[in-house]
């Protein structure tokens, strides 16, 4: 069966999401990409119906796509990547390039992703 993008549902919860040119100071780090990914985690386990109505108002872009079909902005198949790869219980990230919501300047960005029962939840952050 084909999941629809829960990863954005359950996912691609994006802490550093500004077209702006600012500072990378400005922006989400590596450590606070993970807590944000873990604070989803738990709230998928507590309630994943309310869970992923919230991160889906938060970030519809890519809502109703597959997950499978999504690829970063230089082809990798990120979303196969993350299909595959999940694994509950265990966070693993991947990097690829992929612009920030209002620009087309792909920049290196890495997810760290897990499997909460039949949800992949992932939490991005850019490099610069």
């Amino acid at each position: 069966m084909l999941r629809h993008l829960a990863f954005v549902g359950c996912a691609v919860i994006q802490i550093l999401s500004t077209a702006a040119p600012l500072p990378a100071a400005q922006f989400g780090t590596a450590e606070e990409a993970k807590a944000m990914l873990e604070r989803a985690v738990a709230a998928v386990k507590e309630d994943k119906a309310k869970a992923l109505d919230m991160f889906n108002k938060g970030h519809p872009y890519l809502k109703g796509g597959h997950l499978q079909d999504i690829k970063g902005k230089k082809g990798f198949p990120l979303g196969q990547e993350i299909m595959q790869n999940a694994t509950e219980g265990t966070i693993k990230e991947v990097t690829y390039w992929w612009p920030r919501p209002g620009s087309d300047k792909a920049l290196e960005k890495t997810t760290f992703y897990t499997k909460v029962g039949d949800q992949n939840c992932g939490v991005g952050y850019y490099k610069e």
